[in-house]
């Protein structure tokens, strides 16, 4: 744990008064019945909170559903698992020896939830005004490059209302091809627009996300032959 609290005091200025605390939030469910599950639930809502109250101040003029996209898109997984490999939090995880071979510290919901956990954990250790600092240490460069909600759309939607402001059929989307391991999957997924005669094709360790590039090259494709 040395070595942990070490790269935390490095990286976020940051000294736990209860050290108990910090390892249960660095444990994940299978190393131990003490984990970080109940750390992240907690973590999970001061975030949710603190996060909302940025995107509200910094965006005085936005509609409510542009403040929740805003929101989401600094809260869900995505973001939270790479503000963490950024941190180089992996190294410190407490993981049971399955998924240490199966390289759990760089798995993307693992590493979401050890970073919600340590919100959590800072929250019950000095309080309200600590975790704040420590989000807002995390998150400062999020930021600085806050976009506008109406940014926020994903590529599938996006797609969807470029083809139907041109009263076209909407695009189909097929997996061609899945490889790897149940935990370590990889999907391909091929974007066909049938009036254009074009298809993109987008991969990725889930379908969803191979089908969000396959559309963000649509559209990218669409837009550059008009």
């Amino acid at each position: 744990m040395n070595k942990a609290e070490s790269w935390l005091e490095k990286t976020l200025q940051y000294r736990f008064h209860d050290a108990d605390l910090f390892k249960q939030a660095l444990t994940h469910r299978s190393a131990s019945n003490r984990n970080n599950e109940r750390l992240e639930f907690l973590g999970d809502a001061v975030l949710d909170f603190i996060v909302s109250e940025i995107v509200f101040e910094a965006r005085p003029d936005a509609r409510e559903g542009d403040l929740s996209k805003l929101r989401s898109s600094l809260v869900k997984d995505e973001t939270l698992a790479t503000l963490a490999a950024e941190l180089g939090l992996g190294e410190h995880l407490i993981l049971g020896s399955g998924e240490l071979k199966t390289g759990g510290h760089r798995r993307e919901s693992i590493l979401a939830d050890a970073l919600e956990a340590i919100f959590g954990a800072v929250f019950l250790d000095r309080g309200f005004d600590a975790a704040k600092d420590i989000i807002d240490r995390v998150y400062a460069a999020r930021y600085r490059e806050l976009p506008d909600g109406g940014d926020l759309r994903d590529p599938k939607t996006r797609l969807q209302e470029w083809l139907q402001g041109r009263k076209m059929a909407l695009p189909d989307y097929e997996l061609t091809h899945i490889s790897g391991k149940d935990h370590e999957q990889h999907f391909i997924v091929t974007c066909t627009v049938t009036e254009k005669s074009v298809s993109t094709h987008g991969e990725s360790t889930t379908r969803r996300k191979a089908e969000q590039e396959a559309a963000q090259k649509m559209t990218e494709l669409l837009v550059g032959q008009e």
